[in-house]
């Protein structure tokens, strides 16, 4: 017997339960984006290679995107985010559309990692942008949609926090410090590794950008300053919209958040949850204010965020967030079929139900009636029905509550009616 192919590394195969999951987190994202007036869009999986490299920064194209040639020798990429997709959609039909957008989007995305844990070479991401909005008000409004979404899956302040900062900020805090402009972005990349890496490695990282021990000094003294904010009138603006949004229990300051994508212009957050005493990055996104004239189109701002499911599912599971799995049908009606000579029978009286707006599972086999019974159960069907000749000579239905036990004949035109009734009764219990 041949071995069985196995999937492809970092990649997940979704079985009907876990299916069920990324649906219902699909679901509650789209209800909070909808919440808040953002409209659902989406884009190509596949862009040309060009699109990211300028603008998501070399290490993401060379080393953490799938590219490959097309016939014509173009190179395209497998997307690694959508961020300048979304731009790229906007420049398009830039004066044609109405601003401020709210724009959100849920699906997969490819990047090269090393599969772990909580990360894959293959994911789900949500992505909720808000364009043509310029103010810190607007900032905050991304971090009450991101906190109104944990909210709503269960996760309480206590279990995640959303962090802030603010480039501009950290930029003249860097000026301070005599670093020159041309070397910002580096101590950029350095700032969002502090937590990744372990200090003597991350001071040797340091060392080699470098830094001089004085400046070495400014900057952790930089990083733990928990009221740095309040010298900023864009975070002091920002945290007070914030509170006015009823999102203030979720938000804090933190100088060492920077993001490590290079487009980020203003204000930074980054979601942590905490599971077991380990912190997680779950959702991270800012204000990236020129990449529209990065890809031809007009100056226009922009602050979005994204989050990963991986993750987000990892965290929930933990804290037992998750909704119970489910691997069952999704029509609580099955039709059984009695013998050969009722099945055409059986399969109208399915299609008539479900012209009454039921979800009806109708057996595809003649069996016995007690196998089709046990089948039932087994994918948790609520109610079967029996259309034997008799049934069908008198115009009627045998319709079985599987869960009490009953069985009543009721009239063929009244049986969609009265299961409603029976799938009812178990809502309003």
């Amino acid at each position: 017997m041949a071995d069985i192919i196995q999937p492809v590394k970092g990649t997940r195969d979704f079985y009907p339960e876990d299916k069920a999951v990324i649906t219902w987190l699909y679901e509650k994202m789209g209800e909070v984006s909808e919440r808040f007036g953002y409209q659902e869009f989406d884009g190509p999986f596949l862009e040309y290679i060009d699109l990211y490299a300028a603008k998501s920064g070399e290490e993401l194209v060379k080393e953490q995107s799938f590219v490959f040639e097309d016939k014509s020798g173009n190179l395209l990429a497998l997307r690694p985010e959508l961020t300048p997709t979304l731009v790229r959609m906007i420049a398009q039909r830039q004066q044609h559309l109405y601003y401020p957008l709210r724009w959100w989007s849920f699906g997969p995305f490819w990047r090269y990692e090393s599969p772990q844990k909580g990360r894959g070479r293959e994911f789900f991401q949500w992505n909720v942008d808000l364009i043509g909005a310029d103010s810190p008000e607007a900032d905050a409004e991304l971090a009450a949609v991101m906190a109104a979404f944990f909210q709503e899956i269960g996760l309480a302040p206590a279990q995640t926090r959303i962090l802030i900062n603010n480039r501009r900020l950290m930029d003249r805090e860097l000026a301070k410090l005599e670093i020159p402009p041309g070397e910002r972005n580096d101590i950029f990349h350095l700032i969002d590794k502090r937590d990744k890496m372990e200090f003597p490695e991350w001071e040797a990282y340091a060392e080699e950008l470098g830094l001089s021990l004085s400046q070495m000094d400014g900057l952790q003294a930089l990083l733990e300053n928990d009221q740095l904010w309040e010298e900023s009138e864009e975070l002091v603006r920002f945290f007070k919209a914030v509170d006015a949004l009823g999102a203030s229990e979720y938000v804090e300051f933190a100088p060492y958040i920077i993001r490590g994508l290079d487009y980020y212009t203003g204000t930074v957050f980054e979601a942590q949850a905490l599971t077991a005493d380990v912190s997680r990055a779950i959702a991270g996104g800012g204000r990236y204010d020129d990449l529209l004239s990065d890809v031809g189109g007009d100056p226009l701002p922009g602050v979005g965020f994204a989050a990963g499911d991986m993750v987000l599912i990892v965290v929930l599971e933990e804290l037992g967030l998750l909704p119970e799995k489910r691997d069952r049908t999704p029509a609580p009606v099955i039709v059984t079929v009695f013998d050969e000579d009722t099945r055409m029978a059986s399969f109208s009286l399915a299609a008539e139900l479900r012209r009454a707006g039921l979800k009806v599972n109708c057996y595809p086999e003649v069996e016995k009636l007690g196998k089709q019974f046990r089948h039932a159960n087994r994918i948790g069907s609520r109610v079967a029905t029996i259309l034997g000749p008799e049934e069908l000579a008198e115009g009627m239905v045998a319709v079985k509550d599987l869960r009490e036990r009953d069985q009543v004949q009721v009239p063929r035109d009244e049986a969609p009616e009265y299961i409603q009734g029976l799938l009812e009764k178990d809502l309003s219990a």
